[in-house]
């Protein structure tokens, strides 16, 4: 588990303190970990969700690498 610990000034306002906490909490991973086991997901679940997120990640690839045609990468078509 990821320790987040934030130092408050003397003199500095709750609100931005509680917003860095917020900040850091965030980028530690921690929210989307608790929202992640908020409720039981089954192994078949937890199979089928990490399979789903590795075919999105493939999907892109499997033309071979190359592009479609009507893909210029960003430039105009005067420039050909």
């Amino acid at each position: 588990m990821v320790q987040v610990e934030v130092s408050v000034d003397s003199g500095e306002q709750f609100d931005r303190a509680l917003a860095r906490f917020k900040k850091m909490c965030g980028k530690a991973g921690i929210v989307t970990e608790i929202k992640k086991r908020s409720f039981y997901e089954k192994p078949s679940e937890k199979r089928r969700r990490i399979e789903m997120k590795r075919q999105r990640k493939v999907k892109p690839r499997r033309m071979g690498g190359e592009r479609p045609q009507f893909y210029n990468g960003g430039r105009s078509d005067s420039s050909r």
